[in-house]
């Protein structure tokens, strides 16, 4: 939904997003983090909250928050603490979650994305290291619940913007654009259907230079899709009750995707609701700027800094070089291509046209692609020098994902695709094209270009396909000159 579309009113949306990390251990414990175990087979003494056990700090965790930092230009607080947050839920068997609340490990920071040909940016208030809670298991058809703490300690990084965003569209590129980032730099895997990257949207609307509204959280969107649905169909809702004259009131809210519809679960706690206070058990996280170089020296090449280069070093688009880093692996297969072809803009168009319509069609993975870099930069080859047609290209491709062969050149053989490069023989075509269809000639005399692509077609007709495009323009033009 875009803000234009809004008559009188402004929308306001910040993110948080939990993110669970991609350590093998519990933040606290030594526990388990594989996901689809049994139920309470991964929870661990620490994990169950019993009687003296005591929380240990998991390093790794720590590092991947660094290394989050240092992707979105955050500040790394060399001294950070933990707190407990209050609740009471059956599945928080301590009756509080260990958390981040004043002093964060990380803070500030910004996610840059592209909305179409706009580039946009999302300041962050902090990203602070927690443990995940239990889950509840409710079986209606026998009318019980059960508790499920294999999750319970799964550390999570959340991460929370300033309200920044204005429109759902937004809202999905900056999510879109946050997964990229935890992904490419390995902190997490981004499977959203497994749980390990949630997104919660506060979202409220306002009269433009108004203050802000009251906020209604939407919770647990576990994919984009239904997240923009969401967002759009609690704005709209919103803005009603406001003009009905109705008080909106601070909410949790879930997305229904049967009805696409949210509905309220609890009225939204505040901070002072959950009582935080330093968590007695943990000591102060110190984080020094040793650390922190040696984090830095271990990070992968950024997406926004790769897309820079792609279009310094490659000549690209910027709208190229931004679609081709969204993953690590899509990159790395241009860069491939591009380089062994020499013929970078065609290896983009290729890998974003070709390869991701392929891709797109759930046929299998860029690193499992049966086309692999190499041998398309040989197929991108025979385009440009003329050898094949893009036409002919295209049907080598598709032998090649298919598995009817390896060879590019030999399939060009064997399905007879080799293009008519021949000035003598093209020569002749068009002469016989031009005698043939006199009207068209005289048309295109008379200044009628249409008349020429009619031309151009009866060239290629009579070749098979097989004339070089290039060529039959260019002798046709010198023909009719003539």
């Amino acid at each position: 939904m875009s803000a234009k579309l809004i008559q009188g009113w402004e929308v306001v949306i910040g993110f948080e997003t939990h993110a669970q990390l991609s350590t093998r251990s519990k933040i606290f414990s030594r526990a388990p983090t594989a996901f689809g175990a049994e139920p309470n087979t991964q929870a661990n003494a620490v994990d169950l909250a019993l009687p003296g056990t005591l929380p240990v700090m998991n390093k790794g965790a720590v590092e991947r928050a660094i290394r989050l930092g240092l992707a979105v230009g955050a500040t790394i607080a060399p001294r950070s603490i933990f707190a407990r947050k209050n609740y009471f839920y059956p599945d928080l068997p301590k009756g509080y979650q260990i958390s981040q609340y004043e002093i964060p490990v990380v803070q500030g920071g910004a996610v840059e994305f592209h909305l179409g040909e706009e580039k946009k940016s999302v300041r962050l208030v902090r990203a602070h290291l927690e443990e995940d809670a239990g889950k509840s298991l409710h079986e209606d058809f026998v009318g019980q619940s059960g508790i499920d703490l294999n999750r319970a300690g799964t550390p999570l990084l959340e991460i929370v913007t300033e309200p920044d965003l204005r429109s759902s569209e937004e809202a999905v590129a900056y999510a879109r654009e946050l997964h990229k980032i935890v992904t490419w730099i390995g902190i997490c895997d981004g499977n959203m259907q497994e749980g390990s990257f949630r997104c919660d949207a506060n979202v409220s609307v306002r009269r433009p230079g108004g203050p802000l509204g009251t906020r209604r959280e939407i919770k647990n969107l576990n994919s984009f899709k239904f997240m923009q649905q969401a967002i759009d169909y609690e704005v709209r809702w919103q803005i009603e009750q406001l003009e009905d004259g109705h008080a909106i009131e601070q909410a949790t809210v879930l997305f229904d995707p049967d009805t696409g519809e949210t509905r309220a679960m609890r009225t939204k706690e505040d901070a002072a609701d959950y009582r935080y206070f330093p968590d007695p058990d943990l000591p102060p996280l110190v984080v020094a700027p040793e650390w922190v170089e040696r984090v830095r020296s271990g990070m992968p090449e950024l997406p926004r800094a790769m897309a820079g280069r792609f279009v310094r070093d490659y000549g690209l688009p910027e709208y190229d070089a931004v679609t081709l880093t969204q993953s690590q692996a899509m990159a790395a297969y241009f860069e491939a291509a591009a380089r062994a072809s020499g013929q970078p803009k065609l290896a983009s168009n290729w890998v974003m046209g070709e390869l991701s319509r392929r891709l797109n069609a759930g046929e299998g993975t860029v690193e499992a692609a049966p086309v692999d870099a190499r041998t398309l930069a040989v197929l991108l080859g025979r385009v440009a020098d003329g050898t094949v047609s893009h036409n002919a290209a295209r049907q080598v491709f598709d032998a090649l994902w298919s598995g009817e062969g390896r060879d590019v050149d030999a399939l060009i053989e064997a399905k007879g695709l080799k293009q008519m490069n021949d000035a003598g023989a093209l020569e002749k075509i068009i002469d016989e094209v031009i005698a043939a269809n006199p009207d068209n000639v005289a048309q295109f005399k008379a200044g009628k270009d249409k008349a020429f692509n009619a031309l151009v077609g009866q060239a290629m007709k009579a070749s098979k396909g097989k004339a070089n495009p290039a060529q039959v323009n260019e002798l046709l033009r010198r023909r009719l000159a003539s």
